[in-house]
């Protein structure tokens, strides 16, 4: 169980790429039920903030960052292996959060659309096939921070609606999350943006 007080709290953040400055100066407190988006033009370092505040990368960084609770990081490019089926895929998870039985794994599938496609080889699956393998850890995961970097892309109306729904759902019970997207979010939850070319969470 996550302990009481903010999931992720991050100060004086500031990244440097290339000689260019991309932020400076940002500070961050997500708390349980807090769902933030981070904004930015491309470039800005919206993706590189999430994978230092998940422990994923430390070149050019500054500043301090504590996670207080398990937590699952979804990049923007999916970690599906081709050559493995969406269960195999399923069944370990780079974070080492657990290995999941099949009847979970076959649950999470179905939840985001993909029955009868568990043990079909991953190169044989489309690209928002691909995205929905790797939205199921979303149904797996018991970690309550989540860090989901553009996790609307490539997936369909339909598939949209259902993620829009497990981030409510999340949020609800109690969990954090921070994601980065190009599409509008809409979720049924109080939303805060954290803009990195001003460094102000509103």
């Amino acid at each position: 169980m996550a302990p009481e007080g903010p999931l992720l709290e991050a100060e004086g953040l500031a990244l440097e790429r290339g000689g260019r400055q991309l932020f400076q100066g940002l500070s961050l407190s997500l708390g349980r039920g807090q769902l933030v988006q981070v904004e930015g033009a491309n470039g800005a370092g919206k993706t590189s903030l999430l994978r230092i505040l998940a422990g994923l990368s430390r070149y050019g960084f500054e500043g301090r960052v504590e996670r207080r609770a398990p937590l699952l990081y979804l990049g923007h490019h999916g970690a599906v292996k081709a050559l493995l089926t969406p269960r195999e895929n399923l069944a370990w998870h780079i974070s080492g959060e657990a290995e999941w039985c099949d009847s979970e794994i076959e649950e999470a599938l179905a939840a985001v659309g993909l029955y009868g496609y568990e043990d079909v080889p991953s190169h044989a699956l489309s690209a928002g096939q691909h995205r929905r393998v790797n939205l199921a850890r979303l149904y797996l995961s018991r970690a309550p921070l989540w860090l989901l970097d553009e996790p609307f892309t490539a997936i369909d109306r339909a598939g949209v609606a259902a993620l829009e729904t497990r981030l409510a759902a999340h949020l609800g019970e109690g969990g954090a999350v921070l994601l980065t997207s190009h599409q509008p979010v809409r979720v049924d939850h109080p939303l805060q943006t954290l803009n990195l070319d001003t460094g102000g969470l509103s």
